[in-house]
C-alpha cells in the first residue's frame, strides 16, 4: 500500500507483534483502547456503520495490538476509530512520547488553551480551523480571515468540501486529530503544504514521522493512569481527563 495510505502504514510499522489489547470502550465521544504495554489511547468515536464490522461478533480484547491498529483501514468509521485509538495507545505511553521528542504543554493546560499560543502569530493572517472548535475563533480573532470548515457545519461554518478551496490559500491550519479516523488527514496535510500547520487534540498520533507528511506542530495527549482516563472518558468527564495525563507537543525541528 502507498499514495494516502502511507502515513497509516508507517505509524502501524512500530507497533510490536507481541502486545496484547487489554480493553476496548467505545463511549458516545471518545473510543479507547488500553494495552498490555501499559498505554491508553483515545480517538473520536465516529459512529458511522454504512459498512459491514470487520470482527463481528468477536471480542477484541486479547487480539494483537497491531491487528486492532489495523482497523484504520476500515470504511466502518466506528471501526476506525477503535483502529486510531488503538494506534494512539501505543505512541501515548509517557516513555514513547518522551523518547520521540515530545515535550509536556504545561502545567494546567487543557484543550481550551490549544490556540492561545498563535494568538499573536495570525494577526492579519488567513487562518482556518478543520473541526468545530467553539473556543477557537476568539483565541484567533486577530486573524485577518477566519474559516471554520466543518463536516457537519453549525451556522458561520463552511462546509469541509470547501477545504480543497480555502486551505491552498491559508497561512495557517489547524486540523483536527479526528482527520486520523475518517482518513481525511492525509489530504487535508497536502492541501495545507504552504501553511504552517498544527495538529489538535487527542486524536493525534504521537509520532515525529508526521512532520515528514507536512505538519509544522503536532499536539496530543499522553496519558500517565490508563484506568482513570478511561473511566473519566467513559463518563465524558474532561476535567478528570486531565488527572489521567497531560498534553504534550513537538514543533518541527530547524532546517
Amino acid at each position: 500500500m502507498a499514495g494516502a495510505w502511507q502515513i497509516y502504514e508507517d505509524l502501524l510499522a512500530e507497533i510490536p507483534e507481541d502486545v496484547t489489547v487489554h480493553a476496548v470502550n467505545v463511549g458516545a465521544q471518545w473510543t479507547r483502547v488500553l494495552n498490555s504495554a501499559g498505554g491508553a489511547g483515545m480517538a473520536w468515536t465516529m459512529n458511522v456503520k454504512s459498512r459491514p464490522d470487520s470482527f463481528e461478533g468477536v471480542l477484541l480484547e486479547g487480539l494483537a495490538l497491531r491487528t486492532a491498529a489495523d482497523l484504520i483501514h476500515s470504511w466502518n468509521l466506528a471501526e476506525a476509530s477503535i483502529g486510531q485509538a488503538a494506534i494512539n495507545s501505543w505512541y501515548a505511553r509517557p516513555d514513547s512520547a518522551a523518547e520521540k521528542g515530545f515535550v509536556a504543554t504545561g502545567e494546567g493546560t487543557t484543550w481550551q488553551q490549544v490556540f492561545d499560543p498563535y494568538a499573536r502569530a495570525v494577526e492579519g493572517k488567513r487562518v482556518a480551523v478543520i473541526g468545530h472548535f467553539g473556543f477557537a475563533r476568539d483565541a484567533l480573532d486577530r486573524a485577518g480571515e477566519f474559516y471554520c470548515l466543518e463536516r457537519h457545519p453549525q451556522p458561520g461554518d463552511y462546509p469541509d468540501t470547501a477545504c480543497e478551496y480555502i486551505l491552498p490559500e491559508c497561512d495557517y491550519v489547524f486540523i483536527s486529530g479526528s482527520s486520523f479516523v475518517n482518513k481525511t488527514a492525509p489530504r487535508l496535510l497536502e492541501l495545507s503544504r504552504d501553511a504552517h500547520t498544527v495538529l489538535v487534540g487527542p486524536s493525534t498520533p504521537l509520532h515525529p514521522m508526521l512532520f515528514d507528511y507536512g505538519a509544522d506542530t503536532v499536539t496530543g495527549f499522553v496519558a500517565t493512569d490508563p484506568q482513570l482516563l478511561d473511566r473519566a472518558l467513559g463518563g465524558v468527564n474532561m476535567k478528570a481527563m486531565f488527572r489521567a495525563g497531560h498534553r504534550v507537543h513537538q514543533d518541527r525541528p530547524a532546517a
